[in-house]
């Protein structure tokens, strides 16, 4: 943030008229927005009411990082969005909804994956950073990414009907490490697609993670750095619990320069029988022409979001319920020898194997797509150049 404070302008002076009246937050709180920058990680559940709340409020300069675009299954809970925008990058749609909410917001458009090659440019780049993600890997780099260079991580996560929110400074108190350092197996961590979430979930979480961003940049109040806040939607219920530094932790305990980025890969802990293949290993299969099929286990919703070329669509519910009534499975198990199942994450198709197998069919046919359509679909995504729009 530059020592020298911006100017509000007159028009800006009408537009927050509502926190300039607060003597706790004023004109030099609204000048601290001004010349502040958050870069924000997701457009999704979570990062559609952050990003909104953020450019209303009068944040300078937001970052978004997203290479997806809209679908149709997005509009239950991602509130930038809408049927207008179906088929647009998220970060297009979110920008254009946050424009018209403060045309003098600066907005940088990040249509990519957070990687190891990039997460240090980006992170670098701006003041505050919120985790909008929803799968771990990417988690763990935005932590990482910030332990290294000594940014305050604003994390958020929602499943279902529950959701959590921690500032993570490692500067001042633990990383995200420092409660989980490591993934949990692929089977212990279902996503929202797997599992469902309430829409307005990530907007109680969203919103509250605004609210901490706003602080942090501000000065005002008290962040939430040492604890974290656990939220029950279904009672309404809201709990905080201290959260300790740990002093052997894998990635703050070390010097900063002496932090690695490297991206998680998450495993099951008990490996379906049969075999796994890995999105390379597919695409070069399906390059030389190799014969065999592809099984979608996936939710219709999903596969109308975007399919492996080829595939068969066999949910999983319904494939259990052919197993159990003792009817053997359609195409493609009846074709060729071997089977590719895939599922979003990987979750679900181990499980779809293991019940196969247990119901009699040959694990040797039987393949487990590595990190599921997520994993196939990451490499595939465009990515364009960063743009910045005022």
């Amino acid at each position: 943030m530059p020592d020298t404070l911006p100017e509000l302008s007159p028009t800006e002076q009408r537009r927050f008229g509502r926190h300039l009246v607060m003597p706790e937050f004023g004109q030099a709180a609204q000048r601290r927005l001004k010349a502040g920058s958050v870069l924000l990680v997701g457009c999704g559940g979570l990062g559609s009411p952050t990003a909104l709340y953020l450019a209303a409020a009068g944040v300078g300069r937001i970052g978004l990082v997203d290479p997806d675009r809209v679908e149709e299954t997005n509009l239950q809970r991602q509130i930038a969005h809408g049927h207008a925008t179906l088929g647009r990058p998220k970060t297009e749609s979110a920008a254009a909804r946050m424009r018209d909410l403060n045309p003098d917001v600066v907005i940088e458009r990040h249509d990519v994956y957070l990687t190891e090659e990039n997460a240090l440019d980006l992170v670098g780049a701006y003041d505050v950073v919120i985790d909008g993600t929803d799968n771990f890997p990417t988690r763990y780099l935005v932590n990482d990414a910030c332990v290294r260079l000594g940014r305050p991580n604003v994390f958020g996560g929602v499943l279902r009907f529950d959701g959590q929110l921690s500032v993570f400074d490692a500067r001042s108190g633990p990383c995200y490490r420092c409660l989980f350092p490591a993934p949990p197996p692929v089977e212990l961590a279902p996503n929202c697609a797997e599992a469902g979430v309430l829409g307005v979930l990530p907007g109680v979480i969203g919103t509250l993670q605004a609210t901490e961003a706003i602080k942090l940049l501000t000065g005002i109040g008290t962040p939430m750095i040492g604890r974290m806040l656990i939220y029950d939607g279904l009672t309404l219920g809201f709990d905080s619990i201290a959260l300790a530094k740990d002093p052997a932790c894998p990635c703050c305990s070390l010097p900063r320069d002496a932090i690695v980025l490297r991206t998680e890969r998450m495993v099951c802990a008990a490996l379906p029988p049969g075999g796994s293949m890995t999105p390379a290993e597919l695409e070069a299969r399906l390059t030389a022409g190799e014969a065999f099929s592809l099984c979608d286990v996936r939710n219709p919703p999903e596969w109308s979001g975007g399919v492996i070329p080829g595939a068969h669509l066999l949910p999983k519910p319904e494939l259990e319920a052919l197993l159990q009534a003792g009817a053997p499975p359609p195409d493609p198990f009846a074709g060729h020898a071997t089977v590719v199942v895939y599922c979003q994450a990987g979750l679900r198709s181990a499980a779809v194997i293991r019940a196969l197998v247990e119901a009699g069919h040959d694990p040797a046919r039987l393949v487990n797509l590595e990190g599921g359509f997520g994993a196939w679909r990451g490499p595939r995504a465009a990515a364009a150049p960063l743009a910045a729009t005022g």
